[in-house]
């Protein structure tokens, strides 16, 4: 059986959802931000991309036939790509761009996946994610751990308890403090490359 994140109507209804209690003000954040040459990373249904049409060439990538099927639909003239983002298909440096909404929490293997971003953005290029993490109280902490495996299985892969912030850091990456926000268990941010020699902010 597959799980929510593979059902693209289930997805997308979920997601709808979402948007009316407000992420859809992230969601835009997410992708009018975008310049250049952009990679929507686990486009998922392509909700992101109405939005991304303004930054230049876009590629969509998502490793589910299924959500690209609904993704071709909503956006006929996408540039679509099958891929996981810890194998991807581009060459170094093709991005200026990356977006990535609620995507990590995902991802089987999260520090290979960043590795494979920070390899394709281009010198100066920009990560920009949106993603749930783990709580900061002790007990939300606590009830995210026991719930997780039976969320992981009815979701198709979410893992909701990671510090992916922690994870980001230690990938190579450095957070725009400025533009990070914080909303309960959500988090956005700009991330750039670190440069060589300077602390992270």
């Amino acid at each position: 059986m597959r799980g929510v994140e593979q059902v693209p109507w289930l997805y997308d209804l979920g997601l709808w959802f979402a948007e009316q209690l407000g992420f859809i003000r992230w969601r835009r954040w997410l992708a009018e931000g975008a310049t250049g040459r952009s990679l929507d990373l686990g486009t998922g249904t392509g909700r992101n991309l109405p939005w991304l049409s303004a930054a230049g060439t876009v590629i969509a990538l998502d490793p589910s036939r299924h959500n690209l099927a609904a993704a071709r639909r909503r956006a006929p003239g996408a540039l679509l790509v099958r891929a996981r983002a810890e194998a991807l298909p581009f060459r170094d440096g093709s991005f200026d761009t990356v977006v990535s909404g609620m995507v990590f929490c995902s991802v089987d293997e999260p520090a290979a996946g960043l590795a494979e971003v920070r390899r394709v953005l281009s010198a100066g290029g920009s990560l920009r994610m949106i993603e749930h993490v783990r709580a900061t109280s002790p007990l939300q902490a606590w009830w995210q751990d026991l719930v997780q495996p039976a969320w992981t299985r009815l979701s198709g892969g979410c893992r909701n308890n990671r510090e992916t912030e922690r994870t980001v850091g230690a990938a190579g990456f450095e957070i725009d403090l400025p533009t990070r926000r914080a909303s309960g268990t959500m988090r956005r941010w700009v991330a750039r490359v670190k440069l060589q020699g300077r602390p992270p902010a």
